[in-house]
């Protein structure tokens, strides 16, 4: 029998749940069946077609590593200033490269995947995530090339080192999804948002110590834009990097800031609230995507 208005308007509703309402990143672990084939697909079809396949992967660090390796180091003559500058260089290289590429494409994430946003309910959350992720999966041959020239140069894989560089990757990942998230729901109704973010990456390179020492950013700033560059989450990724990598093999030539460690952890808890808030306006505006794509 058919329920009368008064019986249906006192129907208890408590367990439906708004349409195309989630629980924001939480939703993204309930999901990861489908994040991994978001994964998948992106990591499958990026080089597709393509005569190098994935020595792509290794062309653009290595064709940056050459440059910035002959104008810094050969003709500034960096080199003479920092000791293995080779692999100084190319530690914080391969973590620039991972925020780029995880930042660029996780802003650009909604707006190349506006079908599946359209047509079918799931955590929005998953495609500025899995583009992260996929990043991360072109940043590790980058990275075993610089393990196993760490290793050739008497590199020791001691838990310290290894637990600097996994802090490090972190907290660039971190960011990378917060800022990811954030120019990822803007770019949805305001395309422009994609330039701002190159703008961004372009300074993002000189912004933390990849090209020349933090000892050179101390001696020409004051105290106060000193501190802020430290906990720049950019740069303390790259230092941990160094630290991870470049210093062991440099003997403790690299001497750290006497606040570093105090540095890294405020940088951590930027880059933690840069997701929060990242993940809030990604609420804000989310109710809207369907329509603006």
């Amino acid at each position: 029998m058919a329920l009368s208005a008064a019986e249906g308007a006192g129907t208890n509703q408590s367990g439906f749940n708004t349409p195309g309402q989630g629980r924001g990143l939480l939703e993204v672990f309930r999901w990861r069946y489908l994040l991994r084939l978001l994964v998948r697909k992106e990591t499958s079809t990026r080089y597709r077609n393509s005569v190098l396949g994935w020595v792509w992967s290794y062309v653009r660090p290595a064709a940056q590593f050459i440059i910035f390796y002959l104008v810094m180091g050969v003709f500034l003559q960096m080199a003479r200033g920092i000791e293995n500058f080779a692999m100084y260089l190319f530690s914080g290289i391969i973590v620039i490269n991972f925020f780029s590429e995880g930042f660029s494409n996780a802003t650009r994430s909604l707006v190349d995947n506006a079908h599946l946003v359209r047509k079918i309910y799931m955590p929005r959350e998953l495609f500025p995530v899995a583009a992260v992720i996929v990043s991360f999966v072109h940043f590790l041959p980058q990275a075993a090339v610089l393990l196993v020239v760490a290793l050739i140069f008497g590199w020791l894989p001691l838990p310290m080192y290894l637990g600097a560089a996994i802090l490090g990757i972190l907290i660039v990942g971190l960011a990378a999804t917060g800022l990811g998230l954030f120019f990822g729901s803007l770019n949805v109704a305001f395309r422009d948002a994609q330039n701002f973010v190159e703008l961004i990456l372009m300074v993002a390179v000189w912004a933390s110590p990849v090209l020349y020492s933090w000892q050179m950013v101390a001696s020409q700033v004051p105290e106060w834009l000193m501190l802020i560059y430290q906990i720049n989450p950019l740069t303390a990724g790259v230092e941990l990097f160094h630290l991870a990598f470049w210093d062991p093999v440099t003997a403790g030539a690299h001497s750290l800031p006497d606040n570093f460690w105090t540095t890294v952890w405020i940088a951590t808890a930027i880059t933690v609230a840069g997701v929060l808030i990242g993940q809030w306006v990604f609420r804000k505006i989310e109710p809207r995507f369907a329509q603006d794509l």
